[in-house]
């Protein structure tokens, strides 16, 4: 009889009526449990829904003594949903950034009692990249009177992307030197920091979200130059530019010669040949004019001839 009693306790020890939103925090990849907050629940029925009450995702069904999990209406929760059927907590495994929201749990009995849960899932944070930024370097600044002050300056960036719900941020030792915040998913953040290029102090840039941070220490001996040794690199990269610009102009040009050339010699090959068939056949006239006139020439002297003949 003692038995029955405290059982009968323990089905009936719940809390009753209607609660406030209940927030959760979890890692992508991990697993949340919502807990019903209920020691037992003997003869109640529960439902959880996933953001309305269309979305049903799990049931325990006491006149039945069944208890059922279902992948929800576009299948999200497929092989991700554990429901205790004592306790009628629900366990969400291997969670992503599309299973975050609110859920609804509602246990019908007695007395109908409904909890909300808003569950935030964050993801798995990248560590952030230090990269120099010569762009701040300048002949100008070299020139300038402060140009010993700006080549002991080390322009750097420090950045991440594809990122949310995030701050970033640069740390002198375990001094906060400047962050920037967004709330937004899938964005992409920059946050710029200047020293002297022979500090010996530890800098770091950190990633983090409320529950999890990744972070990046620099080494300045390997990113930091001085702006003269920025400026020499631009410059031979400029006069490689240069030369290779100059190069290719030089083959153009070449290019361009040889097709003149060509073009010129032949048509003075053209102009000469069309000389030598001048030359060739004015020769032949002058033969044939010639031939002409001494035929005509030699006629008159035959007859000179033969009058003389017959006159003896």
């Amino acid at each position: 009889m003692f038995h029955v009693l405290v059982l009968f306790c323990l089905c009936w020890r719940r809390p009753l009526g209607v609660f406030g939103a209940e927030t959760q925090s979890v890692m992508e990849g991990d697993s949340v449990t919502l807990n019903a907050d209920v020691t037992g629940i003997c003869e109640d029925d529960v439902l959880w829904n996933y953001r309305d009450k269309n979305s049903l995702i799990a049931k325990i069904n006491r006149e039945a003594k069944t208890s059922s999990t279902y992948d929800g209406p576009d299948g999200r929760f497929r092989d991700r949903v554990k429901l205790d059927d004592q306790t009628g907590s629900l366990t969400i495994t291997n969670i992503t950034t599309e299973h975050a929201g609110v859920y609804q749990l509602q246990i019908s009995g007695a007395k109908l009692t409904s909890k909300t849960f808003n569950v935030t899932v964050y993801a798995f944070l990248p560590v952030p990249v230090i990269s120099s930024d010569f762009s701040q370097c300048s002949s100008s600044s070299l020139s300038s009177s402060s140009s010993s002050s700006s080549q002991q300056n080390c322009s750097l960036v420090c950045s991440v992307v594809n990122v949310g719900h995030v701050t970033l941020s640069w740390y002198k030792g375990n001094s906060l030197l400047s962050s920037i915040s967004v709330s937004d998913l899938s964005i992409s953040l920059s946050l710029p920091l200047e020293v002297e290029y022979q500090d010996n102090n530890t800098y770091s840039c950190v990633l983090n979200n409320p529950i999890s941070n990744q972070t990046q220490h620099l080494d300045i001996t390997q990113l930091c130059h001085t702006c003269a040794g920025s400026l020499a690199i631009t410059a031979s990269l400029s006069l490689i530019m240069l030369i290779s610009a100059a190069g290719s102009l030089l083959i153009v040009a070449s290019v361009g010669i040889f097709f003149i050339c060509k073009k010129c010699k032949k048509t003075v090959t053209s102009q000469e040949e069309d000389t030598i068939e001048l030359e060739f056949y004015k020769p032949t006239i002058q033969n044939t004019k010639s031939k002409t006139e001494g035929v005509h020439e030699n006629v008159p002297k035959k007859q000179c001839l033969g009058m003389s003949l017959s006159y003896f």
